[in-house]
């Protein structure tokens, strides 16, 4: 029995529906009610009373329900159990880095993780906050960098994760140095365009919480574009599309280069922490050497 089919079963008890559970399987309905139909025709009974809207589970079938989700976890379990041992004894490392953080500072932090001739395969994952800790939680990743607000926690309880500060960095405003003056006639009238970050991620947070309040008493912001990425926010800024808040780390090199204005003086912007967080309990020699390598980034 496949793992995937089991939790087609549940998909099904769950939902009712052949339509949703395909979605939430993340396949077309025909190919997943051809599924289901191979499914039965392995276990040679019917596992499904589809004559009944919602569709449910047959007697026999909702009988061993529990057993089925029981098994289920066991299995998905014994994978994550599997891969992580397989990272151990081959010296592998997955870690999972905020999109920001993947384009500046990961590469550095990698390359002193693989300093010192030490031979380790390192796989680095990029991927939005929410999606680094579901990483991290599904023990898909062994350690996560990422951002968090100053005197704030992550989203998981304590103590289930161990958290080191291993460095800082600023959200703040950038614009094309070229078109700064046609900006500033704009803000002289009241309005200020701007690139937004959608509401669900967490530099849109971050700016909802602690940028627009301090904006708003100032100028009329217009969004003119939204992007979840902060290097596509960027090169917005840099074409003068609007201003972009972004991290400075990801900034410095554009205003170094006499591309970017930096308008912190102006407008407002906000510190941020940088973080790495890995799961408490055993870890291998490999994660233990890469976490070492971080606390001593900010000692």
């Amino acid at each position: 029995m496949r793992l995937e089919w089991l939790e087609d079963i549940l998909a099904v008890a769950e939902t009712g529906s052949f339509g949703e559970a395909a979605e939430r399987r993340h396949l077309t309905q025909s190919a997943f009610s051809r599924r289901m139909r191979n499914i039965e025709d392995y276990m040679g009974v019917e596992l499904f009373d589809r004559s009944r809207k919602p569709i449910q589970l047959r007697p026999t079938t909702e009988d061993q329900r529990d057993r089925i989700t029981r098994l289920s976890s066991e299995l998905r379990q014994l994978v994550t159990d599997l891969r992580r041992a397989d990272r151990r004894s081959s010296n592998r490392i997955v870690i999972a880095s905020q999109h920001a953080l993947t384009a500046t500072l990961t590469p550095a932090i990698l390359d002193g993780i693989l300093g010192g001739g030490a031979e380790i395969f390192m796989r680095l994952r990029s991927a939005n906050l929410d999606g680094c800790f579901a990483l991290l939680l599904s023990r898909q990743a062994d350690i996560a960098i990422v951002y968090r607000l100053p005197g704030e926690q992550h989203p998981i309880s304590a103590g289930y994760i161990e958290t080191a500060l291993i460095g800082v960095d600023r959200l703040l405003p950038v614009y094309a140095m070229a078109k700064v003056s046609e900006l500033n006639e704009r803000f002289a009238l009241g309005r200020l365009p701007y690139i937004a970050y959608p509401s669900d991620v967490f530099l849109g947070q971050v700016m909802e919480r602690k940028i627009a309040p301090r904006l708003h008493r100032i100028t009329d912001p217009v969004p003119n574009a939204e992007t979840a990425l902060t290097l596509a926010a960027l090169e917005m800024a840099v074409a003068g599309v609007a201003v972009a808040w972004v991290p400075e780390t990801l900034a410095r090199p554009g205003i170094e280069a006499g591309r970017l204005a930096d308008l912190s003086e102006t407008l407002p912007h906000v510190e941020l922490e940088i973080t790495a967080v890995r799961l408490v309990g055993a870890a291998g020699q490999v994660e233990d050497r890469a976490w070492a390598h971080l606390l001593s980034m900010h000692s």
